[in-house]
């Protein structure tokens, strides 16, 4: 009876997964669809999953009206800077925060999942303010500065439930052996959290790189300006927008994304395993 109630139940929960799956990856689809079509077939009253004559033309038009090679480099640095600061910070202190329990680190705690909940228009004045004071106004070290103040509340409130499915019992197994605290942590604690922290840093990294927001704020130069904000160049006068070139950019825009988790997906999977063995 309970294999009868089940299967239908399992088939209810993969047509859902499907649907879901269905609704993220129409758009991206589209996407795909629309940077491949050549402009009789964008402006076409019917329009067609597949075009019918597909092209280039858009990507060459995309790379000459705009500096995107420039603005892809500016996005890389910035987030790749991003995630391996917040993580170098957010590892050490969520380790203090998960093992050394306490009013002020649960308040701690609290205060990191509330402080996602500000909007960016409530801190973009003193972010101004501030890096301005600090001569980092239209510098992309000043905007990698940004990034990681906005992603380490999360990055640590990601790291310091990882630090806390890590035994105890460990460590203490590794102490009893005569291993010091340093040891410990660089032998016993970090090959366990490495799912965790490169989980992390994706994160960190993806969150930075389709920032748009603060890098239209703080930066104003187009040699500093990262690739979000050059997508934006693609759009005209009264909302009119070069759609076929827009729409091969943002496609190249997401492809980074898309690749890194792809190969570290299976990185974290493998270290998950690893680290259940271990333990």
């Amino acid at each position: 009876m309970s294999l009868r109630t089940s299967r239908p139940a399992r088939a209810g929960q993969y047509a859902a997964l499907l649907c879901y799956l269905v609704f993220l990856a129409f758009p991206f689809l589209w996407l795909i669809s629309t940077a491949f079509k050549p402009a009789p077939e964008l402006g076409s009253l019917h329009p067609t999953w597949i075009p019918e004559h597909p092209t280039l033309d858009n990507f060459r038009q995309a790379f000459d009206e705009q500096p995107l090679l420039r603005a892809a480099a500016n996005s890389l640095i910035a987030a790749l800077s991003a995630g391996v600061i917040a993580v170098v910070i957010a590892t050490p202190m969520a380790y203090v925060m998960a093992r050394h329990r306490s009013r002020l680190s649960t308040a701690a705690t609290g205060w990191v999942v509330v402080s996602q909940a500000f909007p960016f228009v409530l801190l973009i004045i003193p972010l101004f303010l501030v890096l301005k004071y600090l001569h980092l106004i239209n510098s992309l070290w000043g905007l990698i500065m940004v990034y990681v103040v906005w992603s380490l509340p999360f990055a640590l409130w990601m790291l310091v439930g990882y630090v806390r499915a890590v035994p105890p019992e460990l460590e203490e197994a590794a102490a009893v052996d005569g291993a010091g605290r340093l040891r410990i942590l660089v032998s016993v604690t970090a090959p366990l959290l490495a799912p965790g922290i490169v989980a992390t840093a994706l994160f960190a990294f993806i969150t930075a790189w389709n920032e748009f927001f603060f890098a239209l704020v703080l930066l104003k130069t187009p040699e500093k300006q990262t690739l979000p904000v050059v997508l934006t160049h693609f759009l005209g006068a009264e909302g009119a927008s070069d759609l076929g070139p827009l729409a091969a950019a943002a496609f190249l825009a997401t492809l980074p994304s898309l690749v890194l988790f792809a190969v570290i997906q299976r990185r974290i999977t493998g270290g998950m395993l690893a680290g259940a063995v271990k333990s």
